[in-house]
């Protein structure tokens, strides 16, 4: 084939060089994404959706399996509806879209393309629930939702997503808590047993919670260049929703009571998270359990009789053994595949050519680290997981250690702005809980609160940020 009709493997910039624009390059020439004619709306193609197919597929075995049930909510909400709530309204004004005509007639009242769905669920329960019988209500959806951006960048911002929400509804606070947290830590095991992404668990602060919840949950994964990633919330939002749009019950005693509500969401912001975890200069590094294609199998010399034939005989025997393989037999050279299927975070590659059939072998490279091995044919279904298994935790540990040596202590803010400028990453201190405090930890150091973690600390008694008495240990840092 002429040189002009290869597609050529494209260079990536070095992310110590550019991080955004590496960051960007990964997307694109990966082919995880690209732009449309709408501005702030992204085109997710075939590989960059197989990836959220599988995050899609892991998450809904959990949540049927934690007895939820999903169901399909309209995409627009009266205004009416919308300002039921008001604490929520007034956190997500800023960020709604509006349909205000119908045809060529303008509608009695506008439409709020839905940000998030707390209030179609609210509505529907209104009517559906009466008795204690009817609960608990545990819901999901899969959709998009729509989100006025100012600014957008693939798959971290952008004015329309895909994510999942769920909503539950529960007889008492301590069901719907519990619930609140369960969901929580599936996130978390998503990220991490999934992913190969660890985490931070904790709570969010009054400033930084969802709007309208009493609680949010929040799971916080560290990227490349020291910055946090938000990467799945749940919220706990005791009766207050209830109560707005009159949802009650009558419970075993006959009386009428208010219920106890929850939502929970995962986007494909996540697949940023992946890339600015994991990637590296060659391009995108998948972890195997959410990679699209596990194996990819290059033939060698393929035009030499019988290598095809062996190659697809190694393939299929890889995906009965329930292993996502992929033969490339194109015309182009083994070391342009090479290339493409690095970018592309392909996590194993396997080269199978005439020298390799006369030894009952083959050859495995993996793309985490480069390692090469010649393994025999003989049980390579085995042999082949077996060293996804392996790809998988030694991505989690590289992650782990890099968010654990970029974790910093400080006891003043002063300290606490010298170290995110000097070091990046995560910054704990001891906190008053004051919100004039948290402002002034962004305002001067330019950190938002990530999270109150679970695994508390004691760095002392007092504030780093005022020197009054502390009250608990919280991570700071610069977020995407």
């Amino acid at each position: 084939m002429a040189q002009d009709n290869k597609k050529q493997v494209e260079q990536i910039t070095d992310m110590e060089v550019d991080f955004t624009q590496w960051f960007t390059d990964v997307c694109t020439k990966a082919e995880l994404i690209d732009y449309s004619s709408v501005k702030g709306m992204f085109i997710y193609r075939p590989y960059g959706y197989a990836i959220w197919e599988n995050i899609q597929s892991y998450l809904d075995k959990k949540f049927k399996e934690t007895g939820h049930t999903n169901v399909a909510m309209p995409m627009l909400i009266p205004e009416s509806l919308l300002q039921k709530e008001k604490d929520h309204v007034e956190g997500f004004a800023p960020e709604c879209a509006w349909v205000t005509l119908g045809g060529n007639e303008e509608l009695e009242e506008k439409l709020c393309i839905r940000p998030t769905s707390e209030t179609l669920f609210c509505d529907h329960w209104s009517r559906i629930v009466h008795s204690w019988r009817d609960l608990p209500l545990k819901y999901n959806q899969w959709c998009s939702v729509l989100r006025w951006e100012k600014t957008s960048r693939p798959f971290l911002r952008h004015r329309e997503f895909l994510w999942q929400e769920g909503h539950t509804l529960h007889a008492t606070a301590e069901e719907a808590i519990e619930e609140t947290e369960r969901m929580h830590q599936i996130y978390a095991q998503c990220c991490e047993e999934f992913l190969a992404m660890p985490v931070i668990l904790g709570m969010k602060t009054d400033k930084e919670k969802f709007a309208g919840a009493e609680r949010t949950y929040t799971v916080e994964c560290m990227m490349h260049d020291g910055k946090a990633l938000q990467n799945g919330t749940s919220h706990y939002f005791g009766d207050g929703f209830a109560k707005a749009f009159d949802i009650a019950y009558t419970d075993k005693e006959n009386k009428q009571v208010t219920p106890f509500e929850t939502s929970w969401g995962y986007s494909t912001r996540t697949i940023a998270g992946i890339i600015m975890t994991h990637g590296d200069n060659r391009g995108l590094v998948l972890p195997p359990r959410v990679a699209p294609i596990q194996v990819v199998v290059i033939p060698v010399a393929q035009h030499k009789e019988g290598v095809i034939k062996a190659n697809t005989a190694v393939m299929d025997r890889l995906k009965a053994a329930g292993i996502r393989a992929q033969m490339d037999d194109s015309e182009q050279s083994p070391g342009w595949k090479f290339a493409q299927y690095e970018m592309k975070g392909v996590p194993l590659r396997l080269e199978l050519g005439p020298k390799d059939m006369e030894k009952n072998q083959c050859v495995l490279v993996r793309r985490d680290n480069g390692e090469k091995v010649f393994v025999s044919l003989d049980g390579i279904e085995e042999t082949v997981a077996k060293l996804l298994d392996d790809i998988h935790d030694a991505l989690y540990a590289k992650a782990k250690a890099h968010l654990t040596e970029r974790i910093w202590p400080a006891y003043s803010l002063e300290e606490a702005k010298a170290i995110q400028e000097e070091k990046g990453g995560f910054i704990k201190t001891m906190w008053c809980g004051s919100l004039e405090c948290e402002m002034k930890m962004k305002e001067e150091a330019g950190m938002t609160s990530r999270c109150i973690p679970f695994a508390q600390e004691h760095l002392g008694d007092t504030c780093a940020i005022c020197g009054k008495p502390a009250q608990k240990m919280i991570y700071w840092g610069v977020a995407y």
